[in-house]
């Protein structure tokens, strides 16, 4: 299994050149069963990760456009009537599938965002009154354009909290961005790409990362944390208890990519500007920078 980890990572960064930690971030957020959420500049390769991800796994794929038109039902699907049965049938939509690409999702309004809310949550949608399962695994990968650009509507806290993680990619180096210009094209490679992670060994995975094991004194310094962003005037509101799960379950998942069976302190500070920096401050995409007084105030046990 950790052989095919392995592969997992060289292939994707071989696509995704010059961002081999913020691969690694996004590949512990599938581990973990979380959501990822990708802000940046259009074209420097969101999209591209996304598709190289559901390749790798083996996952069915579906790209959703979010424009201000979008509607819920272009999500979800809606009931359409059949006249020789003379009833409604449910149609399912784009989101019936295994990873989902919302691409510029802060493009469309709030009405067409909160169609998300409950599949990323619940694993499942309800639609007239009737609930149905979304497929086995299930990922929501977001991107966002920066919220000062053009035609954009900020995400509400309550969408971006369904998120595990929000990374940003940035320029590629200099010789990262070289070895693209000179390059085949990313699109052609994806094609070429076979499964390295089956479905089944992703769950095996995601069963192994609950089992890692954290100590009492590790649990003391997560809390510590937690209590700092509640009580310090640097936050205007704190991380609530859903993030502190997600904060744990991001540190096992990162922890167990490190071939270790237990969390230490470095898998939490690791995963922790990932995690907590869109949590704490919606509208600024440095995450180390909101971040940074908790890792310079909070004492490691």
């Amino acid at each position: 299994m950790q052989a095919s980890i392995e592969q997992f990572l060289t292939v994707t960064n071989q696509i995704i050149l010059g961002k081999q930690h913020t691969i690694s971030l996004a590949v512990c957020c599938l581990f973990a069963n979380g959501h990822l959420l990708i802000e940046d500049i259009p074209g420097v390769g969101k999209t591209t990760l996304s598709h190289t991800l559901a390749r790798l796994l083996g996952l069915n794929y579906q790209r959703i456009q979010f424009t201000s038109d979008l509607l819920p039902a272009d999500i979800i699907g809606s009931s359409i009537y059949n006249v020789e049965t003379h009833e409604f049938s449910f149609h399912k939509g784009a989101l019936f599938n295994q990873m989902i690409l919302a691409d510029e999702i802060n493009r469309a309004t709030p009405k067409a965002q909160s169609a998300l809310l409950e599949a990323m949550e619940e694993r499942q949608v309800t639609s007239e009154g009737k609930t149905y399962a979304l497929p086995k695994p299930f990922f929501v990968i977001a991107t966002q354009n920066p919220s000062h650009q053009i035609g954009t509507f900020p995400l509400p806290e309550s969408q971006l909290d369904r998120f595990l993680m929000r990374l940003e990619l940035g320029y590629p180096n200099q010789q990262a961005e070289r070895e693209l210009l000179l390059g085949k094209n990313r699109h052609a490679l994806i094609a070429q790409l076979d499964m390295v992670l089956s479905p089944e060994i992703l769950a095996q995975i995601q069963a192994a990362v609950t089992e890692i094991y954290v100590a009492p004194i590790l649990l003391d310094y997560l809390q510590a944390l937690l209590n700092y962003t509640r009580e310090a005037a640097e936050y205007n509101t704190g991380l609530s208890p859903r993030a502190g799960l997600a904060l744990l379950t991001a540190a096992k998942a990162w922890a167990f990519m490190q071939q270790r069976d237990n969390v230490i302190p470095e898998d939490i500070q690791a995963v922790l500007p990932a995690v907590a920096g869109h949590r704490l401050n919606a509208s600024n995409s440095d995450s180390k920078a909101i971040v940074a007084p908790l890792l310079q105030n909070v004492a490691i046990p």
